[in-house]
């Protein structure tokens, strides 16, 4: 059986490593409580911040483009660079775990929903979920889902 997609990076990383980037998260939530006024900038920079996936496909892309440059003008043994690569690749997508990603994670590289869960909290501490709290129980089912995607800023 397959991890489930949101949580198969978390599940193949240690503990202690999982514990401190929630410990970053609960931080960074309890500092911008104290100075809202930073909230703005700490969302642009969560906004620009790349997650685990975007970093192992930017590493693998360059070392797969790297050996296959180099096999195909300097020595052909470089091709085994892409193929090692693309299955690191796959073994990620489906279980959440390839060589890099202990290393990235010791870094403090994040998953998109760790990002997320801070983002959302910052959010809240701003305000914007006032209006979908606002919403009563009786207004209309659009009105209501208006609200939401308001909220979370789709």
């Amino acid at each position: 059986m397959l991890p489930a997609t949101t949580s198969r990076v978390r599940d193949a990383t240690s503990d202690a490593v999982n514990r401190r980037i929630a410990e970053q998260i609960e931080r960074s939530v309890e500092h911008h409580a104290e100075h809202p006024e930073e909230i703005d900038g700490r969302l642009d920079e969560l906004d620009h911040e790349w997650d685990i996936e975007r970093t192992l496909e930017a590493n693998a892309a360059t070392l797969a483009l790297t050996g296959t440059v180099l096999g195909a003008f300097l020595d052909r043994r470089f091709l085994v660079l892409p193929a090692v690569v693309t299955g690191f690749l796959l073994q990620h997508a489906l279980q959440g775990w390839c060589p890099p990603v202990p290393l990235f994670r010791a870094r403090g590289v994040r998953t998109a929903a760790e990002i997320d869960r801070e983002r959302t909290a910052l959010k809240g501490l701003r305000g914007d979920f006032r209006r979908l709290e606002a919403a009563t129980p009786h207004a209309a089912p659009r009105e209501r889902a208006q609200a939401a995607l308001e909220a979370v800023g789709t």
